[in-house]
């Protein structure tokens, strides 16, 4: 579970997003920080007994700054009001798809995927989404998997308007060879991040996401 106070720290931030704020607020800062760090490091070493290519990560390996890169975005706003943690082989800059941690009062959730890879990393999971389509729909429609996640998302910001080059129209994955990102999302609300369930949710989560995941890196680890 994640303490109350980290909620109230994010929701504060959003509302005073400036540096002064920021810096008398500091102290709330760290303690929210390390609340969040202390979560997803009892979620690594829990999870990581079922899906080895995480074990051995630490938190710091997976959490992003909450400073904001604003050199090439019209919002100059310094900070993020989330607290995010992407847990995949390697760490958060790995090219691997991985599971995904998103806390922000009011829009959290936990799942994860491969969000806006390299073209030639793209051309690679498309491909193996096509020729592995029964196998792809299979994991995507495995009844744990819908419980949780519903579906791969497919928001227009993630998804071509037009067919991909070298694909027909008639092909029976095409609503998924469209996608720019393969990822899959289950809603958190605040007061389920605030209950002793979390841990437990969220590893449930990344157990019914662990297959999708396998599949994707199989096409990214590929030469």
């Amino acid at each position: 579970m994640l303490e109350p106070q980290t909620l109230r720290f994010l929701s504060l931030l959003k509302k005073n997003n400036d540096r002064p704020w920021f810096e008398e607020h500091r102290k709330e800062y760290e303690a929210a920080k390390i609340d969040f760090q202390n979560f997803i490091q009892l979620v690594i070493d829990d999870f990581g007994r079922t899906d080895i290519a995480i074990a051995g990560l630490t938190a710091k390996d997976c959490l992003f700054r909450i400073n904001r890169d604003v050199r090439f975005s019209k919002d100059k706003s310094p900070y993020k009001t989330n607290m995010g943690a992407s847990i995949k082989p390697g760490g958060k800059k790995s090219p691997f798809a991985g599971y995904y941690f998103h806390c922000e009062p009011g829009n959290s959730f936990v799942g994860g995927g491969l969000w806006m890879p390299e073209v030639f990393q793209l051309k690679k999971v498309r491909q193996e989404i096509d020729y592995n389509w029964k196998e792809f729909e299979s994991i995507i429609t495995e009844k744990t998997f819908k419980a949780i996640y519903g579906d791969v998302y497919k928001g227009a910001e993630i998804s071509l308007a037009s067919m991909p080059k070298g694909y027909e129209r008639d092909n029976m994955a095409i609503e998924y060879l469209k996608l720019k990102s393969f990822i899959a999302e289950q809603k958190l609300t605040d007061e389920e991040l605030t209950k002793a369930s979390l841990h437990k949710k969220t590893v449930a989560a990344f157990e019914a996401l662990q297959p999708f995941l396998k599949f994707i890196n199989r096409s990214v680890d590929t030469d």
